[in-house]
C-alpha cells in the first residue's frame, strides 16, 4: 500500500505550475481522434492512467499512436471504420473510459467486452444502459442490487447497414456529461434525430470538439441534438490542444488559501464555465483568485489563476443545485476548505459522489472527522462545522479514491503534527506528480510503500 506522511506547513507557500490536461478533455480527444478520417495531433494530453486507459483502448479499436515529445499522434478509422477488440477492453478505474465507449460501441457491427478493477466493477451503469437499449441496443451485465454493473458485453443491435440505431429523444433525470456523451456517440450510429435534455448544466467538452470536427450535433440551453440526415458521415480535425485540469488546480489553489501564499500560480487552466463552480464557491466563501491572461486553447477558455497573500478569514457557504454540478469533482477539496471556514457550510444536491471511485460523501466526512472537524452526511450531500484552530494530526484512509487522498494531503498542512494518508496510489489516474507539485510550493511530503 502507497501512503503519504504529509508535515504541518511551516511558512507560506509559492510557485508557479503547469497543471497536468484536463482528463475529461483528454478522454473526448483520444476517443474523437479514433473517429477522425484526418491523423489527429493532440497537445497538453495528461499523463494520468484514466487517459491511459482510453488511449490503449483506441488502439485496440483500430487506431495507431505515436508519440513525439510532449505530443501525441493518432491515426484513426473514421465513424465507419471501428475494428472488433481482439479481446475484451481494460476500463481500469476510469468511469469515463467505460462510459463513453459503451456509447460508442453501441451502434458498431460486432461485439465487445468492457471491464474494469475492483472499484469500476461496482460502478452502477443503468443510467447509461437504459437510454441506449431505448435506441435499441443490446447490452448485458452483471447485476449488483437494483443496477447494472460491469463487465458489459456490447452486441450488434438488430438494425442493419451503419445506423444500427435509432433516435430517440431522452430525459435525464441527472445532468451528467459522461451519460450525454454516451448518447450523443450513439446517435451519430442512429437511424433519425437523437435529442438530449437535461435538468441543468454539464460539462460541455464534447459538443464543443465534435462540432468543430464536423459532427452534425446542435445545442442549445439544457438540450443537444444530434441529427445525421444529410450528414457525409464523416469527422476530422487536424489538432486537439487539452488545457489545464481545473481539478487538479484546485487542489493547489485550496493549499494556498488554507495556509497561505507568497504567490501560487495555476497556468493554462480550462475555465469553461461548466467547469468553474469551484472558483464561484471559493469566492462565496470570501477567498479572492485572480484570473489573468484569458485566452482560447482547444476550443475551450483558459487563464491563468493566483493566490496571493495571508490565508483569508473564510466565510461558510451553501453549495447547492447548478453550481454542485459544475462542482461536482470538487467537493472534497471544498469541504477541506469549509473545515477552515468560521461556521456552517452545506453542500448539497451531490447524490453523484456515492457511486464514484468511493462513496465520496461518506469518504469525506470520515476524513474530515480524522481531523477533529465536525462534519454530518446527509443523504445527497453533507454538513461541515467550520474550526480555523489548528487541526489534529490524523491517520486517514482514502479508501483508494485519488479525490479524497489529495483533499486529505491538502487539509494535512493545517493539523498539529505529522499526518497520514493511506492507500493514495490511485492519485497517477489524475494527478501523477501531485507530490512533487506540491513539494515545489514547499508542502513536506514523503512517500512511503508497504
Amino acid at each position: 500500500m502507497t501512503s503519504f506522511v504529509v508535515e504541518p506547513a511551516t511558512g507560506p507557500l509559492g510557485g508557479e505550475v503547469q497543471v497536468p490536461g484536463d482528463k475529461s478533455i483528454g478522454h473526448r480527444a483520444l476517443l474523437f481522434s479514433l473517429l477522425s478520417r484526418t491523423p489527429v495531433t493532440l497537445r497538453g494530453l495528461g499523463g494520468g492512467a484514466d487517459n491511459g486507459r482510453t488511449a490503449r483502448a483506441i488502439v485496440q479499436l483500430g487506431a495507431t499512436i505515436e508519440r513525439d515529445g510532449d505530443l501525441l499522434r493518432v491515426a484513426g478509422r473514421g465513424v465507419g471504420g471501428l475494428g472488433a477488440p481482439a479481446e475484451p477492453i481494460d476500463c481500469g478505474n476510469s468511469g469515463t473510459t467505460i462510459r463513453l465507449l459503451t456509447g460508442l460501441l453501441a451502434g458498431q457491427g460486432f461485439t465487445s467486452t468492457l471491464f474494469g478493477d475492483e472499484s469500476l466493477s461496482k460502478r452502477p451503469m443503468r443510467r447509461v444502459i437504459d437510454p441506449l437499449t431505448a435506441m435499441g441496443a443490446r447490452i448485458a451485465g452483471a447485476t449488483r442490487g437494483a443496477d447494472t454493473v460491469p463487465p458489459l458485453t456490447i452486441s450488434p443491435a438488430a438494425g442493419g447497414g451503419r445506423r444500427r440505431l435509432t433516435g430517440v429523444s431522452h430525459e435525464l433525470a441527472i445532468a451528467s456529461a459522461q451519460v450525454k456523451t454516451a448518447l450523443v456517440l450513439a446517435g451519430l450510429y442512429a437511424d433519425g434525430r437523437t435529442t438530449i435534455r437535461e435538468p441543468g448544466p454539464s460539462r460541455d467538452h464534447s459538443e464543443r470538439l465534435l462540432a468543430a470536427m464536423g459532427a452534425p450535433i446542435k445545442t442549445r440551453r439544457g438540450e443537444v441534438v444530434i441529427d445525421p440526415s444529410g450528414w457525409d458521415g464523416e469527422l476530422a480535425i487536424d489538432a486537439i490542444g487539452v488545457p489545464g485540469d481545473p481539478s487538479s488546480s484546485a487542489f493547489l489553489l485550496a493549499a494556498a488559501l488554507v495556509v497561505g501564499a507568497r504567490e501560487v500560480g495555476c497556468r493554462g487552466v480550462c475555465i469553461n464555465p461548466t467547469r468553474t463552480g469551484f472558483l464561484d464557491a471559493l469566492a462565496a466563501m470570501g477567498a479572492s483568485i485572480a484570473i489573468d491572461n484569458r485566452r482560447t486553447d482547444g476550443g475551450e477558455p483558459v487563464a491563468d489563476l493566483w493566490v496571493r497573500g495571508e490565508a483569508p478569514a473564510l466565510l461558510p457557504t451553501v453549495i447547492a443545485g447548478d453550481l454542485t454540478v459544475r462542482a461536482i469533482d470538487e467537493v472534497p477539496i471544498l469541504a477541506a476548505v469549509a473545515a477552515r471556514a468560521h461556521g456552517t457550510t452545506i453542500v448539497a444536491d451531490a447524490g453523484e459522489l456515492r457511486v464514484k471511485e468511493s462513496d465520496r460523501i461518506a469518504t469525506t466526512v470520515s476524513m474530515l472527522r480524522g481531523f477533529g472537524v465536525e462534519a454530518e452526511a446527509r443523504g445527497d450531500g453533507l454538513v461541515i462545522e467550520g474550526a480555523p484552530g489548528p487541526l489534529r494530526a490524523a491517520r486517514i484512509d482514502s479508501e483508494g479514491d485519488h479525490r479524497i487522498a489529495m483533499a486529505a494531503a491538502v487539509l494535512a498542512l493545517c493539523a498539529d503534527g505529522p499526518s497520514q494518508i493511506d492507500d493514495v496510489a490511485n492519485v497517477a489516474t489524475s494527478f501523477p506528480r501531485f507530490v512533487e507539485v506540491m513539494r515545489g510550493l514547499g508542502a513536506t511530503i514523503q512517500i512511503l510503500e508497504d
